[in-house]
């Protein structure tokens, strides 16, 4: 047994499977997982600058350029030019974006509980002891991409 390789291999499809159960409770649009991690950036910091946005999602800016032109299209999220630099703009996500951000939030939580009491009991406390060691794990990736 490989405990990297079998985590590794769990993590996409918990994502995936949070996800679609969240988007059928609620009836969410189809939000790729790329855009709500975005918001989600956006609403943690107020606003920011595209740069920061890479910076934090750890992508390209490219890539966060394309996100943000189909975003922006959607609603989703505002650009705000600066008003000391005309070539600088702040992102923020639109009030649209964090009602819908709030939304898959609540109802993924729900889901992830409903999913949660239909475990045993010692499986639920297995995740429940587990939850400090994920939080402590993704401190020590962040820590490599250094």
């Amino acid at each position: 047994m490989d405990t990297a390789t079998d985590l590794g291999r769990l993590i996409g499809p918990l994502r995936r499977a949070v996800l679609v159960r969240t988007r059928r409770a609620a009836d969410l649009p189809d939000l790729p997982e790329a855009q709500i991690e975005l918001l989600r950036v956006l609403s943690d910091a107020g606003g920011l600058a595209p740069r920061e946005v890479a910076a934090r999602l750890r992508v390209a800016p490219s890539t966060v350029s394309n996100l943000i032109r189909a975003m922006t299209a959607a609603g989703l999220v505002e650009r705000k030019p600066s008003s000391t630099d005309l070539r600088t703009v702040t992102l923020t996500a639109s009030p649209h974006a964090l009602d819908l951000l709030s939304r898959y939030d609540r109802v993924s939580a729900q889901a992830l509980r409903q999913a949660l009491t239909a475990l045993a009991p010692d499986s639920r406390r297995a995740i429940e002891e587990a939850l400090p060691a994920l939080t402590e794990l993704i401190g020590a990736l962040e820590g490599q991409r250094g």
